[in-house]
């Protein structure tokens, strides 16, 4: 995470800004000091992202399994198959830091909070896990594929913490009309993703954490349905949700698999505050401080 503490990049991009209120007025950008800020990180990202750029040639010559996403960046550029700059590469890296991070991180410590405050969630998806896995050593991404109650954890999750709950801001190309108002030329844009994802006219109980919903809803997360946008959709959704998804479930499989959970001092799951903060993601509020205890497959 020293992309995101180091440079401060999350929060300075994220929260509140007044520059938001005001989109027109272009001076109130430079006067509230976050631009000069993102430009100055920028400037010291670019270089580290430059120098590492400068050391990797010959190293992407291998064409195995085991390519970094760096090393298929560099060989496509090399190759000429795609028009990739290095301003390109140095974009792409730095949207995978960016994006791959923070809202990872915070979906899984929402997925962990819900599950400690729903202690039959949490019984039923270790059940899952520890049946189908029968002791195994080593859980790989493979062994995810059957597991359907891990994947409807996940989804409900996403849908009652969404990371980005105003989705990314999107900029109007031409003047149009929606709902009866006139959208001027670069007007920025905001769509309430959390609102969509709890609106109870499509959602029973949508204040309450109820994986199965999705058992009888086979709804994807890839923005097929619009009462339900993790990713958003279109053209310009996440283009890394699968990826984003395989985030999740991976070592929350494992947290799940190799430990019992409980809040300390042996306070019940539904004292657990769900406070939240937001920046360029919704986090909790307070730390979420929890006991480990090593599952023992022998006597189980």
């Amino acid at each position: 995470m020293a992309y995101t503490t180091n440079f401060g990049t999350i929060s300075v991009s994220g929260g509140f800004d007044v520059a938001d209120v005001f989109p027109s007025k272009k001076i109130i950008h430079t006067l509230t000091g976050k631009r000069p800020k993102l430009e100055s990180i920028h400037k010291r990202l670019d270089k580290i992202l430059s120098d590492v750029i400068t050391e990797h040639p010959g190293q992407h010559a291998n064409t195995s399994d085991q390519e970094s996403l760096l090393d298929v960046l560099l060989r496509l550029q090399a190759s000429g198959e795609f028009k990739l700059s290095t301003k390109n590469v140095k974009a792409v890296t730095l949207d995978m830091f960016g994006g791959g991070t923070d809202t990872s991180s915070a979906t899984l410590e929402w997925a962990i909070s819900e599950l400690i405050k729903n202690p039959r969630v949490l019984k039923k998806a270790q059940a899952e896990l520890r049946d189908a896995l029968k002791g195994k050593e080593r859980i790989v991404e493979s062994d995810l594929h059957d597991l359907d109650y891990l994947k409807l954890i996940v989804r409900e999750t996403l849908r009652m913490h969404l990371p980005l709950p105003l989705l990314f801001p999107r900029e109007c190309r031409e003047a149009c009309k929606i709902g009866g108002y006139d959208i001027p030329l670069k007007t920025k844009l905001l769509v309430n993703g959390w609102a969509i994802n709890r609106d109870p006219a499509y959602w029973k109980d949508p204040d309450s954490f109820i994986p199965e919903r999705f058992s009888d809803n086979p709804t994807n997360v890839l923005g097929t349905e619009f009462e339900y946008l993790p990713f958003g959709a279109g053209r310009r959704m996440c283009p890394a949700a699968v990826l984003g998804i395989a985030n999740v479930e991976v070592p929350l499989a494992h947290m799940l698999y190799y430990f019992d959970w409980e809040l300390p001092n042996n306070k019940p799951g539904d004292e657990l505050d769900m406070d939240e903060v937001f920046g360029a993601s919704v986090q909790r509020k307070n730390e979420l401080y929890l006991v480990m205890k090593p599952y023992n497959f022998g006597k189980n």
